[in-house]
């Protein structure tokens, strides 16, 4: 006869790993788990403080110059001369158009090809490919921005003031350009990400329905990423209205109302250009940080409609 010996269906470590771990234990991971969400509701404070403490500081330290010039006089004026020692002038519409147009140039060159870019890498392009595209288009995040205005001064404005017969290259078509190259990255990167999140099962219903693959992924995986689409823009335009070094070095820096082909000024090279020598104190430096509260006014104002915007979409 033999010894048949039987062993427990729980022994040892297994046992052990299936009882429920000792209230201490449970204490402890609610504690760590309690400590965690402080930790980033703290973060988050902090980053909410930064927004609001910046947004005092622009307010207390713009506020005074438009008081003493004048709100429609600031808005509206198409004079800017701060430096002149008699009679002053502080019209910042010129700059203000200037920025606007710019951006607005911007966003119609390179938003489109942008997208494109983005539909390419998430869709459309072979792994080989995309593997090459994608640093490349990650490099061009890094690059400084004052490389963007060397190349542009050295080869774009040049390049403009030869082909298009003009007495300086220097304009806002050179501004428009560099800035739509400088967009690029955000708007592909951001793009391609919301387009690779969309669910395959809304392109293989397409498909199925006798799409091709190109409506497909223009009415039916653009609509469903129209979100992220749109933050990338929303990217794309705080770029183009906030930089400074590179434009500083190809738009001409002359405080002329907009023209596509003269010297202009944007909002920030101004800021740029004048805060070196503006004395503290003085209604110059004051009408510099109103230029900022415009500035930040713009951005938030451009937040505000997106998600009016996107609400409206979710609504429908």
């Amino acid at each position: 006869m033999t010894n048949r010996t039987t062993t427990a269906p729980f022994s040892g470590a297994s046992a052990r790993r299936t009882t429920l771990p000792p209230r201490t234990h449970r204490a402890k991971v609610k504690a760590a788990e309690k400590t965690m969400q402080i930790v980033f509701l703290l973060c988050a404070l902090v980053a909410v403080a930064f927004v609001l403490l910046i947004s005092m500081y622009l307010i207390l330290s713009g506020l005074p110059a438009i008081r003493e010039v004048g709100l429609r006089e600031f808005l509206f004026g198409r004079t800017w001369a701060s430096t002149r020692a008699e009679d002053p002038r502080f019209g910042i519409l010129p700059m203000m158009l200037t920025s606007i147009y710019g951006a607005a140039g911007a966003i119609v060159l390179g938003v489109p090809l942008g997208f494109f870019t983005a539909v390419f890498l998430a869709k459309a392009a072979p792994s080989r490919l995309a593997a090459v595209i994608r640093p490349a288009v990650n490099l061009l995040a890094g690059i400084p921005s004052v490389v963007y205005g060397l190349v542009g001064m050295t080869v774009l404005v040049p390049l403009l003031r030869e082909k298009l017969d003009l007495p300086a290259g220097d304009s806002l078509l050179a501004a428009v350009i560099v800035l739509a190259v400088m967009i690029l990255p955000s708007v592909i990167s951001v793009s391609e990400a919301a387009l690779s999140a969309v669910p395959r099962e809304y392109e293989e219903a397409s498909l199925a329905l006798g799409a091709t693959a190109m409506e497909t992924y223009l009415r039916v995986t653009a609509p469903a990423a129209r979100s992220g689409i749109a933050a990338a823009v929303v990217l794309g335009v705080g770029r183009a209205i906030g930089e400074a070094m590179a434009i500083l070095m190809v738009a001409g820096n002359v405080a002329n109302m907009p023209s596509l082909f003269s010297s202009v000024r944007f909002l920030t090279t101004g800021i740029a250009i004048e805060m070196n020598y503006a004395a503290p104190g003085s209604l110059q430096r004051q009408a510099l940080f109103s230029i900022g509260l415009v500035l930040f006014l713009f951005i938030m104002l451009i937040n505000v409609l997106l998600n009016l915007v996107l609400k409206g979409d979710k609504r429908k």
